[in-house]
């Protein structure tokens, strides 16, 4: 689980309950048209923007920013420097019996490539087009919540000036204004809190952890080539190594 996401939400959200609660009652701030013209028009703006199928990918690609399942780096310097001992040793053939141990699809499909003989030129196409795509999908998924955080404050003024309109409407009883303001007021209120401190940070989320994920598996593809080409795990570890900053690269020995 990612902490800093989710201390991120708690923090923020509490922070503005607090300041609510130091002013007055959380009640004074609950209006359930408010929250519907901001989320009702908010979902309904994204169908008409985005297919259906993208909309509900979102839900699956936001589990990535509050769960981590990424493996270390340097875990995958070690495991690659295994397979190339062992290639070395035994040849290639010897990496088969491991691919049922693998969890990751990514890394199992190009070890299975590499057993099965292919050339390390249609080895890279292949994997290079899988990490082509999932760098698509990740970047709908951000994009996605962006729009719902330009979305959201725009359906918070329409709902103001839904507020406004029924104000003026009812001039005439002075004891009306102020409550029919405050519940305008409150729209706008919603769809930006919605914006900055849920939809805009999730989507920066997205990207952060679609970039780590993409250089976990660049590590991979170059650890893949190098085994399909026999070169030295020497070889193999200074490569992976250049893919880390200085003070994450695995240390000789």
């Amino acid at each position: 689980m990612d902490l800093a996401t989710i201390i991120g939400i708690v923090l923020s959200f509490g922070l503005v309950v607090s300041g609510i609660l130091m002013g007055g009652t959380i009640m004074m701030f609950v209006s359930i048209s408010s929250f519907l013209i901001v989320i009702g028009g908010t979902i309904g703006a994204c169908l008409v923007n985005y297919p259906l199928g993208h909309i509900l990918g979102v839900i699956s690609v936001i589990k990535k920013a509050f769960f981590t399942g990424l493996e270390s780096p340097d875990a995958i310097i070690a495991q690659f420097l295994d397979y190339a001992n062992r290639a070395r040793r035994e040849g290639i053939l010897s990496l088969e019996p491991l691919l049922k141990s693998i969890d990751d699809d990514y890394l199992r499909k190009g070890l299975q490539l590499t057993v099965d003989g292919l050339e390390p030129q249609t080895i890279q196409e292949i994997l290079e087009t899988e990490i082509q795509y999932l760098e698509e999908r990740h970047e709908v998924g951000a994009e996605i919540l962006a729009i719902m955080g330009t979305f959201a404050p725009a359906m918070g003024m329409i709902g103001t000036v839904i507020g406004l309109v029924q104000m003026l409407q009812s001039m005439s009883d002075p004891s009306t204004i102020g409550p029919a303001m405050a519940v305008a007021l409150i729209t706008t209120f919603y769809g930006a809190v919605l914006a900055n401190l849920l939809f805009i940070p999730l989507s920066g989320k997205l990207k952060t952890r679609s970039k780590q994920e993409v250089l976990l598996r660049e590590m991979v593809l170059e650890g893949i080539l190098s085994i399909s080409k026999g070169e030295n795990p020497r070889i193999i570890e200074e490569k992976l190594n250049c893919y880390l900053a200085p003070k994450l690269r695995r240390k000789e020995g």
